[in-house]
């Protein structure tokens, strides 16, 4: 069993690589439609999937009215409960950062030079010189942008992977097999079952944070904390009695929350 994070730049043949591990490996390949039907699945909404994709955070003003903290939980949550499974090859959307912690997950890094990019983006959508590579360039700044925005740091950091492989000088085929052949070292552990465990209650966690800001409510005041499956303790303040009953509600409607403790306490705002 494997769980594969698979992070490239557009155009360097990394989603070709992708495939051809999932094929070989017998995995499920989580790119951005499947991570889209896994959403809904979850109970999510499908006016707050629009574009499922990593993207700044001015994208994310658009796709949820100025609400893009909400949308980010919600990518997170739907990575973390692909991930319950303890395997799968799963592309991008911050999966090599969320799953750091995780030693059994092996992050992969594709990459390479931006003139090999561009050929390959003329060649398979047909594009001149000068339109693919504004498409890239666009490609790389929000994708850096989406990663400072999510978790304050670059995207193409070396040292949030295992293993970078170049592309353009070995090959899709040699790029494919050194992940396969790494992915099924003895030093790649299978997740255990306290990690599958915590895993799922960080999905869980993360769909009940993107509820809450959706709402309008203040996170900032609110610790949400989910001790075991479809359990949550929601602590902190809120500034009526009436946002307190509102925050408990949400938590409620949740899909897979079963049981809500509140340990919510109301300070009334001061007015001068």
């Amino acid at each position: 069993m494997a769980l594969i994070t698979i992070s490239h730049s557009m155009g360097s043949g990394g989603m070709s690589i992708a495939r051809r591990v999932a094929e070989t490996l017998n995995l499920e390949l989580y790119d951005d439609q499947r991570l889209r039907e896994q959403a809904v699945t979850m109970g999510i909404q499908s006016e707050d999937l629009i574009g499922l994709y990593e993207k700044k955070p001015g994208f994310f003003d658009r796709l949820l009215s100025s609400k893009p903290e909400a949308y980010k939980d919600l990518m997170e949550s739907v990575v973390y409960q692909v991930s319950r499974e303890g395997a799968g090859v799963i592309i991008g959307h911050g999966s090599q950062v969320l799953l750091q912690a995780f030693g059994c997950a092996l992050h992969v890094l594709v990459h390479a030079s931006e003139p090999y990019r561009i050929q390959n983006i003329m060649k398979h959508q047909k594009l001149d010189r000068e339109s693919a590579q504004r498409l890239i360039r666009k490609s790389d700044h929000e994708k850096g942008g989406f990663f400072r925005f999510a978790f304050n740091q670059d995207w193409d950091d070396p040292a949030i992977y295992d293993l970078i492989i170049n592309a353009e000088k070995i090959g899709m085929d040699a790029a494919a097999k050194i992940i396969i052949e790494t992915a099924q070292l003895d030093e790649i552990k299978t997740c255990s079952l306290t990690a599958l465990e915590t895993i799922e209650k960080l999905s869980q966690q993360r769909l009940i944070l993107a509820a809450l800001a959706k709402y309008n409510l203040n996170r900032t005041l609110l610790n949400v904390d989910v001790p075991e499956k479809g359990a949550v303790v929601i602590r902190g303040f809120t500034y009526s009695e009436a946002d307190k009953q509102q925050a408990v509600q949400i938590v409620k409607a949740v899909p897979g929350i079963s049981d809500v403790q509140s340990e919510i306490s109301v300070i009334p705002s001061q007015v001068d």
